[in-house]
């Protein structure tokens, strides 16, 4: 069975780590959840107000991590999913996240990242020269990581498939799961 890789921590978008999480076991895939530490993680629920210029945040589901970032095998992994949320604003700093990440890129491994995820993309150099989706307000940080921000609910850039945010988890995870599928099928 093929094995796929969520990178995330505390604060991450509820919705955003367990849709692709269920998604990929429904599919036939082993998904397994790394975080700095082998834990118990508390995400949040991100919503959009009318009215508001960003979105509201909410305590979320608890979920255990299984695996820490630094026991993480990369090459036991035919693919990678980063969830959006706060997480990846302070896991992008993590040595061996930033070695994962390049790791999956160099393989040319099927990677996806939704909303805030792309930062972590772009901590470990890994953008320079592609195109990526995120949350509109982390369209900077893609170009400072070398890419070209790009507004799709579901961009494909060859193995990279991004989108903004939950909203667009039907289009995001239909194409990532047919880049999966080319790449790794679940058995």
């Amino acid at each position: 069975m093929a094995k796929v890789l969520i990178l995330t921590g505390d604060a991450a978008e509820d919705l955003e780590v367990m849709y692709p999480y269920q998604r990929l076991l429904e599919e036939g895939y082993e998904t397994h959840i790394a975080a700095p530490s082998a834990k118990k993680l508390q995400f949040v629920v991100h919503d959009f107000v009318e009215g508001y210029d960003t979105y509201t945040e909410k305590p979320g589901h608890t979920w255990a991590a299984d695996v820490a970032f630094s026991e993480v095998n990369p090459d036991e992994y035919a693919a990678l999913v980063i969830p959006g949320g706060r997480a990846p604003e302070y896991i992008r700093g993590d040595r061996d996240v930033q070695e994962i990440a390049r790791h999956f890129a160099d393989a040319g491994k099927p990677i996806a990242a939704l909303c805030h995820g792309p930062l972590v993309l772009a901590a470990a150099g890994v953008l320079k020269g592609r195109e990526s989706s995120a949350y509109p307000a982390c369209a900077l940080d893609v170009e400072n990581g070398g890419g070209t921000w790009v507004d799709s609910e579901a961009h494909v850039d060859q193995n990279l498939v991004t989108g903004r945010a939950w909203p667009d988890h039907p289009a995001w995870m239909r194409a990532f799961m047919k880049v999966l599928r080319a790449a790794a099928p679940a058995t």
